[in-house]
């Protein structure tokens, strides 16, 4: 099994930077579609206000992707280019890690696998809101599957 877990991750850390080279248009549709889907029930309770005519910027430098996201009437909105009020940038296995609690979001940012630049309060704010998210929010199979990778990564 454990074979298994690392030519997945080693499949991932081939095929993932070509999301790279995938029309920003496309991606801009996948992830808003996404993350208003899965974080629907958190929007609808206003957890993401924070976000409210703010930009934060997602970098995942080993991906060579970059989304800006912010607060609009519709939900979360993606964007190729805005004035960021806050980056969190990090390589895509320490999101992963953090999507799927296997590793604390503290934790992340002490040893600088992730990294917060800009609005270092609104940057701690959503650090926080991430955490806080009950994982019964997303989808039962968007879950599972975030965990079981998380999992496979943590073991390595």
């Amino acid at each position: 099994m454990l074979n298994r877990k690392k030519w997945l991750l080693k499949g991932a850390d081939r095929l993932l930077p070509w999301v790279r080279r995938v029309p920003f248009v496309v991606q801009r549709v996948a992830l808003q579609q996404g993350l208003n889907r899965a974080l629907a029930e958190p929007l609808r309770a206003g957890e993401f206000e924070v976000l409210r005519e703010r930009w934060l910027c997602l970098r995942i430098p080993d991906i060579g992707v970059c989304w800006y996201l912010t607060l609009g009437d519709e939900g979360l909105r993606v964007a190729e280019r805005a004035t960021a009020h806050v980056t969190i940038s990090g390589n895509w296995r320490e999101f992963l890690l953090l999507a799927s609690r296997q590793e604390d979001p503290d934790t992340l940012f002490f040893r600088r696998r992730l990294v917060i630049e800009g609005d270092t309060e609104l940057g701690l704010a959503l650090k926080n809101l991430i955490d806080s998210l009950d994982p019964d929010v997303l989808p039962v199979w968007l879950w599972r599957n975030l965990e079981r990778a998380g999992k496979g990564l943590a073991a390595q």
